[in-house]
């Protein structure tokens, strides 16, 4: 096995996290270790029988968080759809641009603020004959090396269904693990945790496989890597490995999904386990995730771990909405160090204009030991085609 270097591999985490401070007004400070992805350690003095403890109080946090939401009704909008264009027999395009205004505000330092576009993105859709179908996303925003704005490919694959249930794609997908999505427009609020890079699969090459019943589903794939999607297994004289991502869905009731994941990269030493559960009803929907994650002595946090929850409700009603959320993540080294930590609670209201426009604004406060304390602001406006 072998370290990450940091031109292909941390390059996809920086991407990741300077996506996500973007969108909250931050600039580019230290923060912490990118665990599978192979930036620097940041380490802190931490004794190490306080971790249990620790882990213990996070578990608390989820209990009580959970009380608190089910007993408000604690409710964000529910993200615009995408209205496909059809350009031609079988060929279609969709698409969305999203802006922001956000002001940052540290405990300690000055404010930062940011207005402008945060990513514009077209999806090209073909479907063919016998099943095969194919799917072009290209973006305008941060490139997977953590690049200023570009014009990129995001994903680009080839599907060919060999029935209803069943079905196999090659190319370079993103991952199914994690509750929150990649994209803006299936988020019920603005910002995403920021813990995706250590608990979800990101962008991948490879093939995976699909299937889909009425009442569970199953997927798998086989990939280059599960979290750098600029990983080719092209390296002269280095033995790479591959990746591996399975999950299980399971709908057994109307409004109810519960999801588990397992993730494996095999050149950076790191298993990843990612379940999650949603019910909605009468306007309401609800969600609780669970992530863990383990670090081998080829990882960027050598024998380390992690773990981080989220807690998420929202409300709907003809154009109005509103989501609470409350999240909680801790990385840490072998030695019990914390690497990276943080927890929030964000208050999401949104209004939906017209079919194709949503307004949302947001207010987040932040605690870290390791990143300090903040308080965000933000405006966005989301528009699809």
């Amino acid at each position: 096995m072998r370290l990450p270097t940091p031109d292909a591999v941390a390059g996809a985490a920086r991407a990741r996290d300077r996506k996500c401070r973007r969108r909250l007004g931050e600039k580019d400070f230290v923060s912490g270790p990118g665990a599978h992805f192979g930036c620097t350690d940041r380490e802190m003095n931490v004794d190490k029988q306080d971790v249990g403890t620790r882990r213990m109080s996070r578990i608390n946090k989820a209990t009580r968080w959970a009380s608190a939401l089910m007993a408000a009704g604690a409710a964000g909008a529910m993200p615009v759809a995408h209205a496909e264009i059809e350009l031609g027999k079988g060929f279609s395009i969709a698409g969305f641009l999203d802006m922001s205004y956000s002001n940052f505000s540290p405990d300690e330092g000055s404010s930062t603020e940011s207005i402008g576009i945060d990513q514009f993105e077209t999806t090209f859709k073909y479907a063919g004959s016998q099943g095969v179908s194919a799917q072009v996303d290209i973006e305008y925003g941060e490139g997977f090396d953590g690049s200023d704005d570009e014009t990129f490919v995001e994903q680009a694959f080839v599907t060919k269904a060999f029935t209803e249930q069943f079905s196999v794609k090659v190319g370079r997908f993103l991952s199914y693990s994690g509750w929150e999505t990649e994209e803006p427009t299936g988020l019920f609020q603005f910002s995403g945790t920021g813990y995706a890079k250590y608990f979800y699969g990101f962008y991948q090459n490879g093939a995976s496989a699909f299937y889909g019943g009425s009442k569970f589903a199953l997927m798998g794939s086989v990939v280059t890597s599960p979290f750098n999607p600029n990983d080719r297994n092209s390296v002269e004289d280095v033995d790479d490995k591959m990746g591996y991502e399975v999950g299980l869905a399971l709908m057994p009731a109307d409004g109810l999904t519960a999801k588990a994941f397992f993730i494996s990269d095999q050149d950076t030493d790191t298993d990843v386990v990612n379940v999650w559960a949603s019910y909605a009803a009468a306007g309401f929907t609800f969600a609780g995730e669970f992530n863990t994650v383990e670090y081998g002595a080829s990882s960027a946090v050598v024998d380390g771990d992690g773990d981080g929850f989220l807690l998420m409700g929202n409300y709907a009603t003809g154009p109005l909405g509103f989501t609470v959320r409350y999240h909680d993540f801790e990385i840490q080294t072998a030695s019990g160090a914390t690497a990276d930590d943080g927890s929030a609670i964000t208050l999401a209201p949104s209004y939906k204009v017209g079919d194709n426009l949503l307004l949302v604004f947001e207010y987040r406060m932040d605690e870290s030991d390791t990143n300090g304390d903040s308080d965000t602001v933000a405006v966005e406006a989301l528009f699809t085609f």
